[in-house]
């Protein structure tokens, strides 16, 4: 989507930190906006903000439980008549350890972080595909999907999931005029981790441990959400699915990278294996390379066709 102005873009999580940051990034490309979250504190701010634009619209919806984000889409319809770029951004954190026994915290983590943007996916990417007019989905992810985060397994485990369901959903959208891009944000100026001064009286930071001094001196130097924002404003015109914000995390992603690469073992496979992967490695490059495709009009049934896997599951 090189074009942007006029076109309608539907965040989840919008009213605040980074999905606000993409609001007010689109609304600077001359794009309508629907923002939808589930707090009314938020919306309301964010409301005060963008007072005076006629291209912002708000929507509470929960974006675990479907049938509030399909009223959410119904309703941006009715106000806007079209979505273009769909921004699965709603996460909360937390969720608990990997071993830890209880199901509840890490239930909702999950259902938030991974199964919002399931949702907002299987729910509105269909319209894009029906109004035939091209679009993008940009899901969040963290440099979580990237590296891990000790004791917060939960939220890893469903970042590093975002990661895969995005590059599977970019390549089966590849062909129809659909970019996926997939936002992988370390730290960023948001209300998650509130500074001494954002609240003045109620942290002593002088006698704070030295880890929580850290924290805050590297938020202190945190993203901006709306850099993040004109990140991925940059990202849906080239159609490149990796967006990263905070370099550095590099080199520890080449770090580990090197020790994936060490750990594959030295016998060389058979040709057999040589040539189908190979195959598959070259049809996954194309579907994952950057840039804009045209829209191919297609029938419905084309379109769900080799959603089957060579084991013959689905």
């Amino acid at each position: 989507m090189e074009h942007l102005t006029g076109k309608v873009a539907f965040i989840t999580g919008g009213a605040s930190g980074i999905g606000l940051g993409m609001a007010r990034a689109f609304l600077d490309e001359g794009m309508k906006v629907a923002l939808a979250d589930w707090s009314d504190e938020h919306i309301a701010q964010a409301r005060e903000r963008l007072a005076g634009s006629n291209a912002v619209h708000f929507v509470k919806t929960d974006v675990a439980e479907r049938e509030s984000l399909r009223s959410a889409a119904e309703e941006t319809l009715e106000v806007f008549g079209r979505i273009h770029v769909l921004c699965n951004n709603a996460g909360v954190n937390g969720g608990g350890t990997a071993a830890g026994e209880s199901f509840d915290e890490w239930d909702r983590v999950i259902a938030i972080n991974l199964g919002g943007v399931i949702n907002g996916t299987k729910i509105i990417a269909p319209i894009i595909r029906r109004q035939g007019e091209g679009g993008h989905i940009v899901n969040t992810s963290s440099m979580a999907g990237v590296v891990p985060l000790p004791g917060l397994a939960a939220y890893s485990t469903a970042k590093y999931a975002v990661r895969g369901f995005s590059e599977s959903l970019r390549m089966q959208l590849a062909k129809e005029g659909i970019g996926v891009s997939c936002l992988f944000p370390g730290a960023t100026r948001t209300a998650i981790v509130p500074l001494p001064e954002d609240r003045p009286g109620t942290m002593d930071e002088a006698n704070a441990p030295q880890f929580l001094k850290d924290l805050w001196d590297a938020m202190r130097g945190a993203i901006d959400p709306y850099d993040t924002g004109r990140a991925v404003v940059a990202a849906i015109r080239e159609n490149r699915f990796y967006i990263f914000t905070n370099r550095e995390f590099l080199d520890e992603v080449k770090q580990r990278h090197r020790e994936i690469e060490d750990a594959f073992p030295d016998d060389e496979p058979t040709p057999g294996r040589v040539k189908f992967e190979t195959m598959r490695a070259d049809m996954v490059r194309d579907l994952m390379a950057p840039g804009n495709r045209p829209v191919v009009p297609r029938s419905s049934a084309e379109l769900d066709r080799g959603s089957a896997s060579p084991a013959g599951g689905q």
